[in-house]
């Protein structure tokens, strides 16, 4: 683009925040508090669930009958406005990478959508003793308080149960268990699994002092977001507060392109293509804060080039990208005979997680380091587009209304009345573990492809390999004794030909690590404040900070850390240090 074609706003802000997800939205919920003025550029549009969530609609209410399209990855009614595949935004792989990258254009970003699963990671993940993750250069005594304060500030519901890595937080009331699950507990004892209620962030109550959000009733649809905002998004329980203390400003459809930087190579403010008019604008801030998901913030860094960072904005240590992980994901299900032709009531509860699997095994005797939980489901949801699948995908014998086994499925009324007959008998399991952080699994600029911005896009390289692998084929293995256990009927069956079901990178939408923290700039990209080590009045707020993940779901770190971070702003700014 010309320059007589870019727009410098006049106003300087205190700090530019990219992104409005967790780690951008609890940036700008804890600066805007304090009286900072705080600018934040999303590239997609204002969303408020209680206005444009589609919680409670029918299927009917849909032409594709809530079928997904590639602009909505989950569904017509998911609460995500973007996917694996975006219309003009593309990115690239090589050398036979399989990574899918997933992005949610909107306010509040994937947090609108996700499974509300709410999990500290414990002092072992911080502080590893595998021998071979490396360690955190925090430990969770650090991070602790941040956690108590986000459990505070947000709510997440749970019980005590004093387990050394998975550490408990200041909970709500969890659910109870459906009875599917209550199978589910009994199968797992026997099968040598320990399941304990789920950690969700879903109000199971009232927030004491917040009149803003409501408690869940139990639709089952956390995935819609919440018109009661009973669950956590950053775009209700964040973003929307901090509007309201007049000292955020927000920018929707702001597509940022590189972040601008003095001759000293200090921060200045973010360049940006607006997708309503195409035009590239400039805005001006005293410190920037990325928070765009940590393959888009790798991404806006390494385009950030300059004569002071000719490699990428806080590059020296040429780690921007490196070091990419996703978590592992692997999944079985079944059908419990014993829920057959069970009678019809609403067992929707939340649309986190009722019960959970947490890991307890000594990994030293496996082959593979580290480890993975197991979430569970079951019940009967509200049916939706491919509902009754699990009948013809049985291929085999089951017990009839008159006792005597016959095929499964069929056509016509036959099958019909096997739908009904399988309506909240299912059950399923996912696993989610840790892919190890590996310096040959990254991101990087494609040199020849740009989006309809101009912007240079991302191009992956990832592969998993034995650890992965061979976590994937444990957890097939465990859940296989489960539904052994359980006297059900196994619906799939994966081996080494598939790599035992492992997900391709990518598709469990957990990634993380590409602008690592440590206490060496040769070896890190970030200081444990989440501050570059090249420039210090840079931040980074979402998963890119991680060094290496844990089977634990990534959002509850990202919140905490990015209070942390912002309440260390606050601090080094009364010092004049930045």
């Amino acid at each position: 683009m010309g320059e007589l074609q870019i727009k410098k706003s006049p106003k300087q802000y205190d700090a530019v925040i990219v992104g409005s997800g967790a780690g951008g939205g609890m940036a700008a919920y804890v600066l805007a508090h304090a009286g900072l003025k705080v600018l934040m550029l999303e590239a997609g549009p204002f969303y408020d669930p209680a206005k444009h969530s589609s919680q409670l609609k029918f299927s009917y209410e849909s032409p594709r009958r809530g079928a997904n399209t590639k602009a909505r990855s989950f569904g017509d009614f998911d609460a995500a406005f973007g996917g694996w595949e975006l219309e003009g935004e593309p990115y690239t792989k090589k050398d036979n990478t399989e990574f899918d990258w997933f992005r949610s254009r909107m306010l509040g970003g994937r947090t609108n959508h996700w499974g509300r699963i709410s999990l500290r990671l414990g002092p072992k993940d911080f502080q590893p003793d595998d021998g071979i993750s490396e360690r955190w250069p925090i430990t969770y005594d650090e991070v602790k308080p941040f956690y108590d304060k986000i459990d505070r500030l947000l709510g997440i519901y749970g019980t005590v149960e004093g387990l050394e890595n998975d550490p408990d937080g200041i909970f709500l009331p969890p659910p109870k268990p459906r009875l599917p699950e209550l199978f589910i507990i009994k199968g797992a004892k026997k099968a040598g699994v320990k399941v304990i209620p789920g950690r969700g962030s879903v109000l199971t109550q009232a927030l004491p002092g917040n009149k803003d959000r409501g408690a869940c009733f139990y639709c089952g649809q956390c995935n819609r977001a919440c018109k009661a905002y009973a669950d956590f998004s950053s775009s209700s329980c964040l973003v929307i507060p901090a509007l309201k203390t007049g000292n955020l400003e927000l920018i929707s459809n702001a597509m940022a392109r590189e972040v601008l930087t003095d001759k000293n190579g200090q921060a200045v403010g973010v360049s940006y293509v607006s997708k309503d008019d195409m035009l590239e604008y400039q805005a001006m801030g005293k410190m920037v804060i990325l928070a765009a998901s940590a393959c888009e913030s790798a991404r806006i860094m390494l385009n950030s080039k300059s004569t002071v960072h000719p490699n990428g904005l806080a590059n020296s240590s040429g780690l921007v990208g490196k070091y990419l992980q996703d978590s592992t994901g692997a999944s079985q299900s079944a059908v419990l005979p014993q829920l057959l032709d069970r009678k019809r009531f609403n067992e929707d509860a939340t649309g986190s997680l009722n019960v959970y699997g947490p890991w307890m095994e000594d990994n030293k005797k496996l082959d593979f380091p580290r480890g993975y939980h197991i979430e569970f489901g079951g019940g009967m949801r509200m049916p939706g587009y491919g509902f009754g699948g699990e009948v013809p995908r049985l291929n085999g014998m089951i017990p009839g209304r008159d006792g005597k086994m016959k095929e499964a499925g069929g056509f016509g009324a036959s099958l019909k009345d096997d739908y009904r007959r399988f309506y909240g008998a299912q059950i399923g399991m996912a696993g989610r573990g840790v892919g190890m952080a590996r310096i040959d699994n990254y991101c990087e600029i494609d040199p020849n492809v740009v989006d309809r911005y101009g912007i240079p896009v991302l191009r992956f390289h990832y592969k998993w390999n034995n650890d992965e692998i061979n976590q994937a084929k444990h957890m097939q293995q465990t859940f296989d004794k489960i539904i052994h256990e359980l006297g059900g009927i196994s619906l799939s069956k994966h081996g080494p030909e598939d790599m035992w079901g492992l997900e391709a990178p990518g598709r469990i939408i957990h990634e993380v690590g590409t602008t690592r923290m440590g206490n060496d700039p040769k070896l890190s990209v970030l200081n444990k404040w989440c501050q570059a080590h090249d420039c210090n009045n840079l931040f980074v707020v979402d998963g890119a900070p991680t060094v290496q993940q844990s089977d634990k779901n990534a959002t509850w770190t990202i919140l905490a850390l990015s209070m942390r971070t912002a309440e260390y702003i606050l601090e080094q700014r009364q010092k004049q240090n930045i």
